[in-house]
């Protein structure tokens, strides 16, 4: 099975896609999708749809796993957050892949069986995983990494994740 994770974002939208065999992982490809501050935000969200676009294309995922949305603190931030993953669900669909959603504690059980492990551990268990020298960079890079790995642990247990219409 091969997965593209999602780490959405405005500033940095992390990516990783894992192939997932005979309960082994290994890395495809990764990295980010990096707009600049001083952009427009609507071209910022055209940059984010073409790079992901790209991404469903050039690697042909079978499914992508995104971290459900949540209120944060900041509600200027949510929204921009919100509008950024719909583009980015928009060029999974125009690219026919399925995709499924979870909570951040979905994600944390799937990768390291405690539902309330810290960002270093999830990460720490991603690079090991993946056999990858270091955990990558920015850090949302190896959050993507991560919802790969757990949407291929989550489609085949009870945690599975919602599959968005």
């Amino acid at each position: 099975m091969r997965v593209l994770g999602i780490d959405p974002g405005y500033a940095i939208v992390g990516w990783g896609v894992v192939e997932y065999i005979s309960n082994r992982f290994a890395p495809v490809g990764y990295g980010a999708v990096i707009t600049e501050k001083d952009t427009p935000f609507e071209q910022r969200l055209v940059e984010i749809y073409e790079s992901v676009f790209d991404i469903c294309k050039r690697y042909q995922p079978e499914a992508l796993s995104i971290e459900k949305l949540y209120y944060q603190h900041n509600q200027t931030t949510v929204i921009g957050v919100a509008e950024a993953r719909g583009v980015i669900l928009l060029a999974a669909a125009q690219c026919g892949v399925p995709i499924y959603e979870y909570t951040p504690m979905q994600v944390k059980q799937a990768i390291t069986g405690y539902g309330k492990a810290v960002k270093k551990q999830i990460q720490e268990m991603t690079r090991i995983m993946l056999h990858l020298e270091s955990v990558p960079k920015p850090d949302d890079t190896a959050d993507a990494l991560g919802m790969a790995i757990a949407h291929c642990h989550c489609s085949r247990s009870r945690l599975m994740g919602t599959p968005v219409r």
